[in-house]
């Protein structure tokens, strides 16, 4: 069940963060915490610099500006050797699984616990199976990943996300392409898998209805800044029109379809001129 008590210590903490491409600024003075043991659900519009967050907090782009601190440590200061030791207190769910094709489901749930540690076969085939069984599929080890659903791969790759017992899960839009089932499914089993184990949880996520139901708290990121950041409930009753329109999705309002450009009378003009 989700609680709104505070938190005392906070796993990751941003501060002002500053990052971009060239002159295009994605994140500009972006300033949040993400509390233990509790889900935290990134979310705006596509582009918006949601799943840059998560890339910073992996230590894969470095923020021109700003602090980002893992359980203590300024990800950004760390060495090679310093980041793969906190990588392996974090676990990475990407956009459609991401399996290895050439792999049984058992082997790709094996994969990190090969990588990062020298336990003996016995030991991995146990860990394996233990997690298989805790998203549903250890019936399913044998298959090769061309062989099972889109939503049967998104819990692999949960599964194989957890193997190493990390303390932070980030999820990089976990839902996207399951059928109702398959994502109402795949939404409690990230909520059950937080409590029970009790990490922390990150996920990214256009999904407004299931998000907000397993999400203690809600922050959305639009033009480089936080526009809201609390509650489900405090967001979705937020009164700040970019929100507004994101929320209750509504085709009018400060986010435009069109990316900014030349007029389409510039543009065809100049090619009739022609």
């Amino acid at each position: 069940m989700r609680t709104t008590e505070p938190i005392d210590t906070a796993l990751v903490e941003c501060r002002d963060l500053v990052f971009g491409y060239g002159a295009r600024r994605i994140l500009d003075g972006v300033s949040f915490t993400v509390p233990r043991g509790k889900v935290t659900a990134l979310m705006g519009a596509s582009g918006g610099g949601k799943t840059t967050v998560l890339r910073l907090i992996g230590g894969q782009v470095r923020a021109q500006q700003g602090s980002l601190t893992f359980d203590g440590r300024e990800v950004a200061s760390l060495d090679a050797r310093e980041l793969y030791e906190i990588r392996r207190r974090m676990g990475m769910l990407f956009q459609f699984g991401a399996l290895f094709t050439d792999m049984s489901v058992f082997d790709n749930v094996a994969f990190p616990l090969r990588e990062h540690t020298s336990l003996p076969e016995s030991l991995v085939r146990d860990i394996v199976l233990m997690k298989l069984n805790a998203v549903g599929l250890r019936g399913a080890r044998d298959l090769m990943p061309s062989e099972v659903s889109g939503g049967m791969a998104r819990r692999i790759a949960l599964a194989r996300a957890i193997a190493l017992d990390p303390e932070l899960v980030m999820y990089d839009e976990p839902f996207a392409g399951l059928d109702p089932i398959s994502l109402g499914t795949a939404a409690q089993l990230i909520r059950r898998l937080n409590d029970s184990l009790g990490i922390t949880s990150i996920v990214v996520s256009h999904d407004l209805e299931e998000t907000f139901r397993i999400a203690d708290q809600v922050i959305v990121l639009a033009n480089g800044r936080i526009a809201a950041q609390g509650t489900p409930e405090q967001v979705m009753a937020s009164d700040d029109p970019l929100v507004a329109q994101f929320v209750h999705a509504r085709a009018e309002g400060p986010v435009q379809f069109h990316y900014p450009g030349p007029t389409v009378a510039q543009d065809f003009d100049g090619g009739l001129a022609r």
